[in-house]
């Protein structure tokens, strides 16, 4: 029996391996339990001083532009300077932005501009932030670990997304949005403390400065590897065309259950519990462009449930299954990223991931307000659930190398295998600079 639980629940072996992502992962813990706080309020602050689903959505066209931007920027400095200086910092604006929130919640008529700008101000944060963080995540964790380590990352995530949301709605209705901003700037108080425990990151010696060239440098990389644009591909289609968040409110209140909203944001992350609780055997799966695909139609399907069903209760499990679906196909997201992409690039690829599945949700918030705004609620929930599957569908058949990906077999994945068994073997190893091939082949592919 404990050989059938140990092959089916989560790999430990990088908790246990390093000492800076089990730092991380507390860090993200808390950080994600007071955004998921943010998150909540924030979007029903905007709806009780409004009660327009148009201005709910309009949040995604304020974080869009900062997001692009910051996002690749943040990308070419998370290779260019030290990593964990570029999370300490970003991290402690994001609290100072929280605490915005919480002077404007106090005042005795909270204003709606600050929540847009707050709103701006994170995106580009987060923009600036993440590449330095999933980059770092490929350096700290051996190769063979990455599909493990991207479990434990989704259960670090989840844990927010369930109870994040669920404790906000609480909090919002008994205690107002002061409570849930306040909540948050503690979480990023001390999370800014866990950072500063974390061991330097420096970059390469050879690291160039931050520029547009390095930016395109790492576009160039991407778009000549099918494998990793198709990663791409799949997760903006399905976040663009069917993302329901912004839309949630709105179908709370159309099912009579105000009380659910909490629950049906937490359905999604308690979905992706399940599937990361027993993730055990994806550790043992080497197809996972397959992954992406069937994860991707997947959540496509749940959201189409969402979409038509009246029942409350089978809303909630609908997002549940979508939850579960979409954590399936970005578990085999990173681990396709993070074994194929060599570390001299990996910010500038994580900034281009950060677009992939940051913009997706962003520009999913703008559509789905318009298109609610067009024909109703729900018909803009299922109909984008239809529209991502059908998409999906269509960019498997146009991408065969992605469906055949197979890490055992994967040029790129075995060459990164071969670099960080030789660099745990010997030290770390400096990758190659800007002006050589930065896959380490003898002559660069280009035609991200």
């Amino acid at each position: 029996m404990s050989s059938k639980l140990s092959a089916i629940l989560p790999d430990l072996a990088p908790w246990r391996s390093s000492r800076d992502f089990r730092l991380l992962w507390l860090q993200g813990l808390i950080t994600y339990f007071g955004s998921f706080m943010a998150m909540i309020a924030l979007p029903l602050q905007i709806k009780d001083l409004t009660e327009s689903p148009l201005a709910v959505g309009a949040m995604g066209a304020v974080e869009l532009v900062p997001l692009i931007v910051f996002g690749l920027y943040g990308g070419a400095l998370a290779d260019a300077m030290d990593r964990r200086k570029l999370i300490l910092w970003t991290e402690a604006g994001l609290g100072l932005l929280a605490l915005i929130l919480l002077v404007n919640a106090v005042l005795p008529e909270p204003m709606l501009w600050p929540l847009y700008v707050v709103a701006a101000g994170v995106s580009a944060l987060a923009g600036l932030q993440r590449p330095a963080i999933d980059s770092l995540i490929a350096r700290i964790v051996p190769h063979d670990q990455q599909t493990a380590a991207a479990a434990l990352n989704a259960l670090r995530w989840q844990a927010g997304a369930i109870v994040g949301p669920s404790v906000a709605g609480v909090v919002v209705a008994y205690a107002g949005h002061p409570a849930a901003y306040a909540v948050t700037v503690l979480t990023f108080t001390v999370s800014v403390l866990l950072c500063l425990r974390l061991a330097p990151a420096p970059p390469a010696r050879e690291a160039e400065k931050p520029s547009l060239k390095g930016i395109a440098e790492g576009a160039r990389y991407a778009w000549s590897r099918p494998v990793l644009l198709g990663t791409y591909a799949v997760d903006l289609a399905a976040m663009v065309l069917s993302a329901p968040m912004a839309l949630l409110p709105f179908l709370a209140d159309e099912l009579e259950a105000e009380w659910s909203l909490g629950l049906m944001f937490a359905a999604m992350g308690l979905g992706s519990v399940v599937l990361s609780l027993t993730s055990g055997w994806t550790a043992r799966v080497k197809r996972h462009g397959l992954l992406v695909i069937f994860g991707a139609a997947g959540w496509g399907v749940g959201i189409v449930g969402a979409g038509l069903v009246g029942n409350v209760w089978l809303v909630l499990v609908c997002l549940a299954v979508a939850g579960a679906a979409d954590m399936l196909s970005g578990l085999a997201r990173s681990t396709i990223w993070n074994q194929t992409i060599p570390d001299g690039l990996r910010g500038r690829l994580a900034g281009i991931e950060v677009l992939s599945y940051s913009v997706g949700p962003q520009l999913g918030q703008v559509r789905a307000g318009a298109h609610a705004g067009w024909t109703g609620t729900r018909p803009a929930i299922w109909a984008g659930g239809v529209a991502c599957v059908v998409f999906v569908g269509a960019l498997a058949a146009a991408l065969p190398k992605l469906v055949k990906y197979d890490a055992s077999t994967d040029e790129d994945a075995l060459r990164r295998r071969a670099e960080k068994e030789s660099a745990d073997a010997t030290g770390p190893v400096d990758p190659a600079p800007a002006a050589r091939p930065v896959d380490g082949s003898p002559l660069p592919t280009t035609q991200p």
